[in-house]
Order: structure tokens, then C-alpha cells, then sequence
């Protein structure tokens, strides 16, 4: 099954870095994560069966003679089935261990609607007989692409053989995605009464709690674990952990740790601590903060998202000297350091203002020859915007254009914001045309409306028409037309004392009707 919704719930950048992304500029260019479902329609030929049992040949990205190296560079959906098919039809072994992994690699890649063809095909023709695993996978997969009433749906059709705990989970997985608390509810009891209820669909219900506001029930999950014989694992104390934080309830959760620390069948884990340690600096108790980030490092094991954790505690610490030493570490403990860790210490360095370290870092980020991501530059952009040294921003870019690196639109467009904030309105637009100029480089780059709608104001009062002008026709080109940019048009060409006719023919073909105020301003002529 792919990852089940708990584990994304455990302690991640978006709770440890939170205070570090509390500004307007990190909020409004932080990327949001997109999600689409595809409809069910598929086809299919009738297959040769599967060998169940046999080994199948081993395979890897690589493009050689096997079936995942056909189904890895295809990106249509309906091409999955294709290439299956024609698979068949050359007389080639289908080997049900290879269709599962195939599977399996394609959710950790987040390409869940092939996952799902691959499955269909599966089971539309029959290959092999689907297992209650596979059919846990499957129900998974339809709830990620479909919904939980398509997923419901098949769960139904299901033999009471096949209805065991793993796809009865995998359909508690699929509620809980989607904040169903009544039907997660009444879903877990079914599972109590069967005996399905496990460690993992416990944990699905705190993580549900948890999303859905209602923390004081995650303690209550806990108990009610130990009560009925459930051991509860790391990520159970841990969520526990998180809701005594977040409600303040710091004596219940140092009880919390005493009772894990002595326990002699588990060990905490360092995400623990990190959660620990962050609930203690928010209510200023940074010696118990210190004690659990010594017990954080001592639990890392080149695990570099530990150290990003313990990173960004000691900026919340305003510490440099240890944020300086765990990089230090960091780098000889870990293989490699990814875009990620360069982000996590670039944001921790920002926050303390240490902004020459931080440029240290940035170049050598930029030497390692990583891929690009411009998340990472855009950080210190960021950093220099808050603390108003806009003008430095805007020549970091330029000068990286001089060594032949091309900032991507929300570059410009960071830039374009940190002048607005400073009143610097002239600057602002000519960054924001650049933002503009550069879009190829992210085609799902859009600027955000309240910045346009500030340089449009502006641009209404004071700017040139012809500026104006210019202005909105390449704002079409980003955007859809809409009434503030015809407004803007109207105030300008008013102010001028230039015919508007033109302007409102163009209204009437993008079917933009006058409001209120664009009739005064036409009243004024």
C-alpha cells in the first residue's frame, strides 16, 4: 500500500520550520502541493497467465528487456494498458511478483494513476489471483485517484475472504484521508469487533484527531490502545507527544517521555525529541529544550533530516555556534547534502540574520553542482527582503544572470514584493515585468493577485497609459483578464483625458461587465 496517511503527519519541515516561515514573503511563495484525480475508463486484452511463484528477472530504471523498463518513461495512463498488452501479445511471462513491484515503485513516485491501470489490468485479466494484500493496495489506489466512494464501492465487492485487516485498513486509510470522522468512526468499530484494530489504524485515527482539531482525543486513543492489548509504537507516543505540546500541556507530556524512556521493548526515536524539544522552546524552557536536543543528536545515525531538525531548533535558540558545528557534522556524517539541508540551514542562518554565513552557504551550494531548484537562492532572496535590503536581492539576481544562471519567475517576483513592502512602487512593477518576461522558465507560475492588484493601482494613479497598457497586455499573458486590470485601463485613460470606446468594445468581447466605481470614473470625463 502507499505510504498510509500517518506517516506524513509525523514531525515534518512544516512543524519544525514553522517560525522560521512565519513572514508574509515565505507564506505567499511557498509552493502548495497539487493533487488531481483521473477517471476510471481503461481497456485491456486478455493476458497469459502469471507466473505466481517464479522469480522474476531482476529490473531497474535502466532500459533493459523487462517490463518496468517499458512502463517507467510512459506518462500517459491509458499507454500503461498499452504497453502491457503488447507485452502479452509478444508472447512474454507476466510474473505476478514483478507487477507488484511495479506497482510499489510507482506510488513511492507518486504516479498513482498508472499504479491504478496496472492494478485494473491485473485484475480485469485475471493474470493471477489478487491476494488480499493486492486487494488492500488496490482499494488504496482507487481512494487516491478516485475518492473514498469509489473505493468503498470496491471494497464491497470483495469476497468476506479478502475482506481482512489489511484491506478493511487500507479502507479506514482511504476515510481518513479525506477527514470522514463519522464514517472513520463507525468504520474502526466494525474493525474492533472482527479484531482487525492494529497499531497502524489506531495511528490513523489520532492522525485524523489530530487534523481535524480535536487534540484532547489523541490521549484518549492511547489508552485506549494499552487497554485492549495494542501495543502502541514510536509514531503513537509521538503524536501523543505533539498534542500534550500544542495544548500547552507541558507536564503531561514530560510524564509522556519519563514513560517511554523507561520502557525496555522500544526506544524513542530522535523525531520524538525534535517534537519535545520544539514544544519547550515555544514556552521558553530551554534547559529541558537543551536536554532533549542532546538526546536528539545522540539518537542521529546519518540521518540528515535529524540533523535539519536540530538545525533549525538551535536558530530557534538564536545559537549559530551549534548550528555551525551539526552542519559541520552533518556533511562528514552524511553521503551527500540535497537541496533540502541547503534550504533548512540557509532559512536557519536567515532567521538570525547571519546573513554573510548564509552566502557562504549559497556558494557552496551553487559549486556542488546540484540540481537546480530555486527554493534554494529564493531563501536568502526571502532573507534579504525581510530585513529590507531589497536592493540586494535584486542585484543577486542579476548577478547570477551575469554567470549565465537564469532565475525562475517567483525569483522576480520575491524581488517584486520586497520593493512593494518598502513603497518602492517603480521598482516593484519593473521586477514583477521580469517575473513576467522569464514565466517559460515555470509554466504554472501565476503572480499572486494581491501583488498585482497593488501595481495596478498604482499604475491607474500615476503611471503613463501607454505604461498601463503595456502593463496589462502582458499580464494576459500570466493571467486571465479580469476587472481590476480593465479598471486600471479606465482610471489611466480617464486621467489623461483619453477616449475610452476602445476599452469598454474590449470589456464587452472578454465579458467584463462595468461595476459601480468604473462608471463614476466614466462620469468624470
Amino acid at each position: 500500500m502507499s505510504k498510509p496517511y500517518v506517516q506524513s503527519i509525523a514531525i515534518d519541515n512544516s512543524t519544525m520550520f514553522a517560525a522560521l516561515n512565519r513572514s508574509s514573503l515565505l507564506k505567499l511563495y511557498s509552493r502548495p502541493r497539487n493533487f488531481f484525480s483521473l477517471g476510471k475508463k481503461f481497456s485491456c486484452t486478455v493476458a497469459t497467465a502469471a507466473v505466481r511463484d517464479a522469480i522474476p528477472p531482476k529490473y531497474s530504471t535502466s532500459r533493459s528487456g523487462n517490463l518496468f523498463s517499458r512502463i517507467s518513461p510512459v506518462r500517459r495512463d491509458n499507454d500503461v494498458v498499452q504497453v502491457l498488452d503488447q507485452w502479452v501479445a509478444e508472447g512474454r511471462k507476466v510474473y505476478a511478483l514483478e507487477l507488484q513491484r511495479i506497482i510499489r515503485d510507482l506510488r513511492s513516485r507518486k504516479r498513482f494513476s498508472q499504479a491504478l491501470k496496472v492494478s485494473e489490468w491485473i485484475s480485469q485479466t485475471r493474470v493471477f489471483t489478487m491476494s488480499p494484500s493486492d486487494h488492500a493496495v488496490h482499494v488504496d489506489l482507487i481512494g487516491v485517484v478516485q475518492g473514498w466512494k469509489a473505493a468503498e464501492s470496491y471494497f464491497k465487492t470483495l469476497s468476506d475472504q479478502d475482506k481482512n485487516a489489511k484491506t478493511f485498513g487500507a479502507l479506514l486509510n482511504c476515510y481518513v484521508q479525506e477527514d470522514l470522522l463519522i464514517k472513520t468512526l463507525v468504520h474502526m468499530q466494525r474493525m474492533k469487533d472482527l479484531g482487525y484494530c492494529s497499531s497502524l489504524a489506531y495511528n490513523n485515527l489520532m492522525a485524523l484527531y489530530k487534523k481535524t482539531g480535536k487534540l484532547e482525543k489523541i490521549p484518549e486513543i492511547l489508552s485506549e490502545m494499552k487497554t485492549h492489548g495494542v501495543a502502541p509504537n514510536n509514531f503513537s507516543y509521538r503524536m501523543c507527544i505533539q498534542s500534550f505540546g500544542e495544548r500547552s500541556d507541558l507536564s503531561s507530556m514530560e510524564k509522556l517521555l519519563d514513560e517511554i524512556e523507561s520502557k525496555t521493548d522500544m526506544s524513542i526515536d530522535w523525531n520524538t525529541y525534535s517534537i519535545a524539544a520544539y514544544h519547550f522552546i515555544k514556552a521558553n524552557e530551554k534547559e529541558k529544550a537543551f536536554t532533549c536536543m542532546k538526546k536528539l543528536e545522540e539518537k542521529l545515525d546519518k540521518e540528515a533530516m535529524g540533523y535539519n531538525h536540530l538545525i533549525s531548533l538551535y536558530a530557534h535558540l538564536g545559537d549559530k555556534d551549534e548550528m555551525m558545528r551539526l552542519w559541520g557534522l552533518q556533511k562528514l556524517g552524511c553521503k551527500k547534502q540535497i537541496n533540502r539541508d541547503y534550504i533548512t540551514m540557509l532559512a536557519s542562518l536567515v532567521k538570525l540574520g547571519e546573513f554573510e554565513a548564509a552566502e557562504t552557504v549559497l556558494k557552496e551550494w551553487d559549486s556542488s553542482h546540484h540540481t537546480y531548484d530555486s527554493r534554494v537562492p529564493n531563501t536568502l532572496l526571502i532573507g534579504y527582503c525581510q530585513k529590507g535590503l531589497v536592493e540586494k536581492s535584486e542585484k543577486m539576481l542579476r548577478d547570477s544572470m551575469e554567470t549565465g544562471e537564469k532565475p525562475t519567475p517567483n525569483s522576480w517576483a520575491i524581488v517584486s514584493a520586497g520593493y512593494l513592502d518598502k513603497g518602492n512602487m517603480g521598482k516593484a512593477l519593473e521586477c514583477m515585468k521580469w517575473a513576467i518576461a522569464v514565466k517559460e522558465r515555470d509554466e504554472k507560475w501565476k503572480p499572486k493577485p494581491g501583488q498585482i492588484t497593488k501595481i495596478l493601482q498604482w499604475l491607474s494613479d500615476e503611471g503613463e497609459i501607454e505604461e498601463v497598457e503595456a502593463f496589462v497586455w502582458q499580464l494576459r499573458t500570466v493571467m486571465s483578464v479580469n476587472k481590476q486590470m480593465y479598471h486600471a485601463l479606465i482610471k489611466a485613460s480617464v486621467r489623461v483625458g483619453r477616449d475610452t470606446a476602445s476599452i469598454l468594445d474590449a470589456m464587452k468581447t472578454d465579458e467584463i461587465d462595468l461595476d459601480d466605481e468604473m462608471k463614476m470614473l466614466l462620469c468624470l470625463r
